[in-house]
């Protein structure tokens, strides 16, 4: 008997979250493991524009952007726990969907094609060591579907970690 989320999951995500399961074990080393992630959910998800993974640094205060792929980097490499809709999430420990970041005061704009948002804690230990942020650029591009299939690859992400965020 398949668990129920297995059954809800659309075709898409499953294939997806297995070839990232792969592409992960198979990679040398855990900074080319989370490349690969993050090029594998931008090639495989049109709504998935800009694809990132913040790191928390060892202080605890920061976010440090670790592997992106997108049209354009983001100046925003490093933000503080708390600040924007990355550092909410970070300090909620909770997936955060922004379907107009226009309406949302928290958002710290980084490109003006980006209309929403959703960004995914990684856990470690039952503590947030990072986060996946994806922008898109279609109101509402981002549901629960998302997030659960985003929280599973998160939960693929936590070892890979660098040690020096």
């Amino acid at each position: 008997m398949s668990h129920p989320v297995a059954e809800e999951r659309p075709v898409e995500h499953g294939d997806a979250l297995n070839l990232i399961r792969t592409a992960i074990a198979e990679a040398p080393g855990t900074e080319a493991a989370a490349q690969r992630a993050v090029e594998l959910l931008h090639g495989r998800f049109a709504h998935y524009d800009w694809v990132g993974i913040y790191w928390l640094a060892p202080n605890g205060t920061e976010l440090v952007l670790g592997p992106w792929i997108g049209p354009e980097a983001t100046e925003h490499t490093r933000i503080p726990v708390g600040v924007g809709i990355c550092g909410a999430a970070a300090a909620s420990g909770q997936t955060v969907i922004v379907d107009d970041v226009d309406a949302d005061p928290r958002y710290l704009a980084c490109f003006s094609t980006t209309r929403s948002e959703i960004v995914v804690p990684i856990f470690a230990d039952g503590q947030v060591t990072g986060e996946i942020d994806i922008d898109g650029s279609d109101l509402a591009a981002y549901d629960q579907t998302d997030a659960i299939f985003l929280e599973e690859i998160a939960a693929l992400l936590a070892p890979l970690r660098p040690r020096d965020a």
